[in-house]
Parts: structure tokens; C-alpha cells; sequence
């Protein structure tokens, strides 16, 4: 049987280490089809970027965060994909851009 609960905890704790261990941070934007805005910030694990920080500003304002703090609720979840900046619809955005949207 799965233990869901530890998986969660493990998956949490994953985040959060990359997160407290990050030196290099990459901030990413991207446009959805419903007009909605998606903010991100990844950092260096392994080869590849990964994202530990994800927001969503909807196209009607509202804002939906997640990390290691919270990975999913009932809007959406941390995506567990690594990016690809060359290949991704993305565009690169200052730092201070993403966290003036991360901690609105």
C-alpha cells in the first residue's frame, strides 16, 4: 500500500531544500490561453531547472500560490516538470517582477 502522507511530506521537504540551498534563481513568465498570467521561479538541480515557486494571477485577479509550503489545492498544483527555457513558451522576468507578484 502507498503512503500518501509520506510521499506528500517527502515531496514537500524536496522543495523546500532546494529552495533554502538555491544560489542561482531563474524568474519566468508566461501567458495562458484564458489571459491568465503564470509566474515562476526555478533554480539549478541536477542538469535540469526545476520549479520551486509557482504563482497564477487569473485573467479576473485572483492569485493562487504553491511551493514546498503548498504544493496543491482545489485550483492547481506546483508542477512537478522540470522547464526548459529554449523550448518552454517563457519569458525571462527580473527577479523583483516575481516577487512583487509572489507576495502580493
Amino acid at each position: 500500500m502507498v503512503d500518501l502522507e509520506r510521499i506528500k511530506a517527502e515531496t514537500e521537504a524536496y522543495f523546500r531544500a532546494l529552495d533554502e540551498a538555491a544560489t542561482q534563481r531563474h524568474h519566468f513568465r508566461h501567458a495562458d490561453e484564458e489571459g491568465g498570467l503564470w509566474y515562476i521561479e526555478a533554480v539549478p538541480d541536477r542538469g535540469e531547472l526545476v520549479v520551486i515557486k509557482q504563482a497564477e494571477l487569473t485573467s479576473d485577479g485572483q492569485l493562487h500560490r504553491y511551493s514546498g509550503e503548498h504544493l496543491e489545492d482545489e485550483h492547481g498544483f506546483l508542477t512537478d516538470k522540470a522547464i526548459d527555457p529554449e523550448e518552454d513558451p517563457l519569458e525571462a522576468v527580473p527577479a523583483e517582477e516575481f516577487l512583487r507578484v509572489w507576495t502580493r
